[in-house]
């Protein structure tokens, strides 16, 4: 075998290779590149187009910060230990509250925003799957400072709800619509009339994180309650359920000041920083206490995709007149769903 360099073989592919009209320096040019990588700044806008509302809103802050610190550069460019750098910078820059857990929410929510980018580039084929943000870990969650509230806590609430304030009738709709449903806020504002009222059925339809959608089962009473404010405030054919008295329909804020009022005449509602998410935590304890996991598990809206509770899950999956039977208890009040056989005494334990 005559050895690569072997003069005569060379000449031999010269000679080839001009009468095929190439240049042999062009064998070692470049190949043809691939897709250029964009820069975080061109291509932050392209990701921000193609997630849901919910996402945008919860990213965009980490997004504008990374498009602040690294716009200029490309998506293949930051390393490991840049991105952790730049995590301990929005850690740094958090605002200090007194649930605060020292910066570790901001710093998942910042991995989690870099991974979204990195996840749509992939699927992009602008990087490869082995990209730096997989190389970064998230700080491991701590366990929350929410707990379910004893009864005498939801009464001062309701009383100081009922009793104070510039709209005491929406207020304590909306206490009662989210310690009935165990609904997220989000939940309770996306509300629309009529299409998510079921009066004849008494069930109202949640659209929740996760673009998830289900009907929930409501009491006689509160389903009453809501149709009366959807008439009273002319909430438009379509639009959103829940206004104040002039019309206008609420938004988070009006949360946030419910929840400071409280908080000014309940100081144990400002220690413990309470929220409307309580009242969730709330109820879920008190069902599964009382019907068991399966059945919280559809009270709360969760998929059975969701979390790590094993394959059991899959098959042991509430009914919706199971979730009936549970409201009903909870409130001492007949639901049309409610299944036959066993029942619960109102806030009691398991009837036989």
């Amino acid at each position: 075998m005559n050895p690569p360099d072997d003069p005569v073989r060379l000449a031999a592919a010269r000679l080839v290779l001009e009468k095929l009209g190439f240049d042999p320096a062009e064998l070692f040019a470049a190949s043809p590149a691939g897709p250029q990588v964009p820069t975080f700044e061109e291509y932050i806008p392209v990701v921000t187009a193609a997630v849901s509302v919910g996402t945008r809103r919860t990213y965009e802050p980490y997004w504008s910060k990374i498009r602040l610190d690294w716009g200029s550069r490309r998506l293949d460019e930051p390393t490991p230990s840049e991105i952790k750098q730049l995590a301990e910078v929005v850690k740094a820059g958090v605002v200090v509250r007194r649930n605060s857990r020292n910066g570790r929410g901001a710093v998942e929510l910042f991995v989690s925003a870099l991974r979204c980018l990195y996840s749509h580039a992939v699927a992009d084929g602008l990087v490869d799957d082995d990209n730096p943000s997989t190389k970064v870990q998230k700080p491991a969650r701590l366990p929350s400072g929410r707990h379910a509230l004893p009864a005498h806590r939801l009464v001062e609430i309701n009383h100081t709800a009922a009793t104070t304030g510039n709209d005491p009738e929406l207020d304590t709709l909306l206490l009662r619509f989210h310690t009935e449903t165990a609904a997220r806020r989000g939940g309770a504002l996306a509300l629309r009339t009529p299409g998510d009222l079921d009066a004849e059925q008494c069930l109202v339809r949640l659209h929740e994180k996760g673009e998830t959608v289900r009907w929930q089962p409501v009491s006689p009473t509160l389903m009453a309650h809501l149709l009366a404010h959807a008439k009273h405030r002319q909430a438009p054919h379509g639009g959103q359920l829940l206004r104040y008295e002039n019309g206008r329909p609420i938004s988070g804020r009006r949360y946030d000041y419910l929840w400071t009022r409280l908080g000014q005449h309940l100081p144990w509602v400002a220690t413990q920083q309470v929220t409307v998410h309580w009242l969730r935590y709330t109820t879920l304890t008190w069902v599964e206490r009382n019907f068991g996991y399966a059945i919280a598990r559809a009270y709360a809206g969760h998929s059975s995709n969701t979390g790590a509770v094993g394959a059991t899950a899959t098959y042991v999956q509430a009914t919706l007149q199971e979730v009936a039977a549970a409201l009903q208890a909870l409130c001492g009040e007949a639901h049309p769903l409610a299944a036959q056989g066993g029942s619960v005494d109102h806030l009691g334990a398991r009837g036989t």
